[in-house]
């Protein structure tokens, strides 16, 4: 469910539907306008905010309930989320089902999930102000949208792995012992970084439409470095708020990301490895290379919305494999 959101949360995005319901409550806003009149001043609500006035000015009200639901979806299961999650561990600690080790996850998972609610809610708020200058494309802001879903990443990772631990046996036939195998954990434990920090960048590229300002590979308008890579002062600024500089480093981690992972999928062929663990290096590698090319595909094609919700999936499943990869080396004896 929370690959899900992430998912859905993407497709939001790219369908320019996020900004579409103004207000925010946890019980009120589960029920949608219903009759003509409710969504009539749904929609004259809207009317009032940045977006309708300098983007869909020319919106009907068929087409406004259409990103209202695409919203609506996105929040709904939210909320559905943190129920299937809470109901079950609230009865677990009460019959005693948890370990004395389980519990604090349990806690800091369901942290995390409060913590998600409220900060979408506080990136919706920044695309609901009026932009700061006059050019400026009403829009969430890059850094809450890079937070919203490092923190869904990050929910994520923490369950996937607690997931793995459980269902996962140890393997039956061990394997023999490597002086490489610490050197591949600690590979491994890179292109995890590596692969998460490349799927934050790629929230930043979805804040500014950064993938919409150079659509050629492998050059950016027959150069490989653009003119207006430093275009904005100071300096550290054109990493998170200059749109070419966004997009160049996204290619950039997402190639080295890309050489990383295939390189130790190649180093992994010399430490002896159970099945599992063998699989899990072949999905990873191979997801990687689906990935690069989701990446430019979407890129060339300008960022068709079927295109782009799929390269913003393979992050995930390339987040899932990677992490699969490292807890089946975790089970394998020092």
């Amino acid at each position: 469910m929370v690959v899900g959101a992430v998912v859905l949360g993407g497709v939001t995005r790219l369908t320019e539907s996020g900004l579409s319901m103004t207000n925010w409550h946890l019980i009120k806003g589960m029920k949608p306008p219903h009759s003509d009149e409710e969504w009539k001043e749904e929609f004259e609500r809207y009317k009032q905010y940045p977006e309708y006035k300098y983007l869909h000015h020319e919106m009907t009200i068929e087409e406004f309930k259409w990103i209202f639901y695409m919203e609506y979806g996105h929040r709904m299961w939210g909320r559905a989320i943190g129920l299937v999650f809470a109901l079950p561990a609230a009865y677990f600690w009460k019959k005693g089902w948890f370990s004395k080790a389980m519990k604090p996850r349990v806690i800091i998972y369901g942290s995390f999930l409060l913590f998600q609610g409220l900060l979408g809610w506080y990136m919706v708020k920044s695309g609901l102000e009026e932009p700061n200058k006059e050019h400026d494309i009403p829009r969430v802001s890059q850094y809450r949208l890079a937070s919203h879903l490092g923190s869904a990443l990050a929910l994520y990772v923490l369950m996937l792995w607690s997931g793995l631990e459980h269902l996962l046996p140890q393997p039956k036939n061990p394997v023999a012992a490597s002086r490489l195998l610490p050197l591949l954990k600690k590979s491994a434990h890179f292109s995890l970084a590596m692969v998460f920090v490349t799927a934050l960048s790629g929230a930043f590229v979805a804040g500014l439409d950064a993938g919409l300002v150079y659509n050629t590979y492998p050059k950016m308008a027959d150069r490989w470095i653009p003119d207006d890579i430093l275009a904005i002062s100071p300096t550290w600024k054109n990493f998170f708020e200059n749109a070419t500089t966004v997009q160049f480093d996204h290619r950039l981690l997402g190639t080295s990301t890309a050489c990383i992972v295939s390189a130790v999928w190649y180093f992994s062929r010399r430490v002896p490895l159970h099945f599992r663990a063998r699989l899990a290096s072949r999905f990873m590698v191979a997801m990687v290379a689906t990935q690069v090319t989701l990446g430019i595909c979407t890129l060339l094609y300008y960022v068709p919305t079927k295109l782009a919700a799929c390269h913003q999936s393979g992050s995930v499943a390339l987040l899932t494999y990677t992490i699969w990869f490292l807890n089946e080396l975790k089970k394998i004896p020092k």
